[in-house]
């Protein structure tokens, strides 16, 4: 990694060379660009039922979906909520939208009617592609805002059904005659997934076509890919598409090279130790939960995991017992560690093992700054930028970050600085062989199995609550979900005997399972900074001193 220093700033850089990135070019054209090598060859298999989807089909039925949402007035520029589990269509009402230069905003099919409506609202969705069983989520704000509404797999009173976004009759294999001429910018908003970013509630994340094109070749295009993976490859998607990770990392890498995408709907492991052995998968991207899985279940003996030649792990630290754990169960593989966040695109640092000509690396390591992009490591306290083995907050810069924050420039610019520096919340160094370390979290963010809850959420509906004067959420260590959410709650004067099952029952009703609260203790203050701020780092202290203060 090459050092630069400007401005007195210390830059990291990737060990490898910059690569040119044709980020000019809209992302379903830069996906699709060497169909012509790989058309005939699967792109998609549905591991439910087995289906199989060439390039060719999976790049043509993208374009009918595009006329078919055209056909129903969604224009360019105007946003579709895809609600759906790790599907097909999933996979095409993505693609259709690009091409339409239309935006998606992606949402656990799981999350509430009052999340749901939340979203919907902030993004101004104009149409929601999702299954029958969310229907009683979504028809009443639907229907009162005009928003059309299709079902994959039945279509209730008063929704479409999915195969009538395809049946185009007539339709053209040369999209000119199906298609409305849109001019796509680089800099147009493609995706808007929902992230709490360093603090407070979710806010809609702009993706746009220059970002996520540089953000996919800078792990698999160049003469070294940091991530060697091609045409060949099986890749296990059963990471949640409407998660970044998932839909950067394994769709949108793996369209771009050609590879087959083995698409999983959910985590159940003897179904996905059948999968891997049945599709001899190659590549293998995971979680913490899903490696901590693998590590303690007998029944991975009884399968062949001999295919798999990448295990890589992403949306929370690893660490490195676990990580030695799994190595044993997949004797061909190269084990390693990415990093990164919505904001910066995906991926900030990957590990150099899976390049083509791979680097030496250490257990625990998140990898190495990716190509293309900048790093520096900043001072806390005064700000400034810090050498090797110098732990401070990390900041990357580069075309791939977001383009900000949905109708909201403030959250912005406290992400975003003038120098064009978007800055983490966490806390890491690099080493001398390159290497990033994390080492803490400034952010307020408590991770579940690698989803985000933002506490700042869960504490504006406790404070709904008329029992309750103040309330502070903060994280848990959990051996299975990594951190859960754990509130620390004021009575309100006056005799309030709220209990903590009622608590736990009130925001249960209101939020997706994993934002649930596992515990509630009572306290007399919840301690704040002098300008109002929680500090959560105390009551985090007193739960590793094991409460009472």
């Amino acid at each position: 990694m090459e050092m630069d220093t400007k401005q007195g700033d210390i830059i990291f850089k990737s060990k490898l060379p910059d690569i040119y990135i044709p980020n000019h070019l809209p992302l379903h054209s830069y996906c699709f660009e060497n169909i012509s090598e790989f058309s005939s060859r699967p792109c998609l298999i549905n591991g439910a039922n087995d289906q199989i989807y060439t390039y060719a089909d999976v790049e043509l039925t993208s374009r009918k979906v595009a006329a078919g949402l055209n056909k129903l007035g969604i224009k360019q520029k105007d946003t579709i909520m895809i609600l759906l589990p790790n599907s097909p269509e999933f996979v095409f009402t993505f693609l259709g939208a690009s091409y339409l230069g239309a935006i998606s905003t992606m949402a656990n099919p799981l999350i509430t009617q009052v999340e749901v409506v939340k979203q919907a609202k902030a993004s101004n969705v104009k149409l929601i592609v999702t299954q029958a069983c969310n229907l009683d989520k979504l028809k009443s704000y639907a229907f009162e805002h005009d928003v059309k509404v299709i079902c994959i797999d039945s279509s209730p009173e008063g929704c479409l059904h999915f195969s009538d976004l395809i049946l185009n009759p007539g339709f053209a294999s040369d999209n000119e005659h199906d298609l409305p001429e849109v001019e796509i910018q680089p800099d147009d908003v493609l995706a808007l997934p929902y992230s709490s970013g360093t603090t407070g509630l979710p806010k809609g994340v702009m993706l746009t076509h220059k970002g996520l094109v540089t953000s996919v070749a800078q792990q698999v295009d160049g003469e070294n890919p940091t991530l060697h993976i091609h045409s060949e490859d099986v890749i296990l998607c059963v990471l949640p598409l409407f998660h970044i990770y998932s839909l950067d990392s394994i769709l949108l890498c793996g369209l771009r090279v050609g590879a087959a995408i083995l698409i999983m709907q959910k985590f159940d492991i003897v179904p996905f130790l059948e999968l891997i052995q049945k599709y001899k998968v190659t590549i293998a991207p995971f979680v913490p939960p899903i490696v901590l899985a693998i590590a303690k279940s007998p029944m991975v003996d009884n399968f062949d995991l001999s295919s798999v030649r990448i295990v890589m792990c992403g949306a929370a630290p690893l660490g490195k017992d676990l990580e030695d754990a799994v190595r044993t169960k997949f004797p061909n593989a190269k084990l390693g560690q990415g990093y990164g966040m919505t904001e910066a695109g995906s991926v900030l640092a990957m590990c150099l093992a899976f390049a083509k000509e791979p680097f030496e690396i250490k257990s625990g390591a998140c990898g190495t700054v990716i190509r293309n992009a900048e790093v520096k490591i900043v001072d806390l306290n005064t700000g400034s930028s810090l050498p090797r083995n110098k732990s401070g907050e990390i900041c990357i810069r580069g075309d791939q970050i977001m383009k900000g924050y949905l109708n909201d420039p403030e959250a912005t610019a406290q992400t975003i600085d003038k120098e064009g520096w978007l800055h983490s919340g966490d806390i890491g160094y690099i080493d001398e062989d390159d290497e990033l370390f994390i080492v803490d979290r400034l952010k307020e963010l408590i991770k579940y199995k690698g989803f985000q809850v933002a506490p700042a959420e869960l504490e504006a509906l406790l404070l709904n609550l008329p029992n309750i004067s103040d309330a502070a959420v903060v994280p848990m260590k959990d051996e299975q979900a990594g951190e859960v959410p754990v509130a620390f709650v004021v009575r309100s004067n006056g005799g309030s005997t709220i209990t903590e099952d009622e608590i736990k029952d009130f925001i249960s009703k209101q939020v997706i399972f994993y934002k649930r609260i596992k515990r509630v203790f009572f306290v007399d203050s919840v301690p704040k900074s002098p300008s109002g701020k929680i500090l959560r780092k105390d009551l985090r202290a007193r739960l590793a001193d094991g409460l009472p203060n």
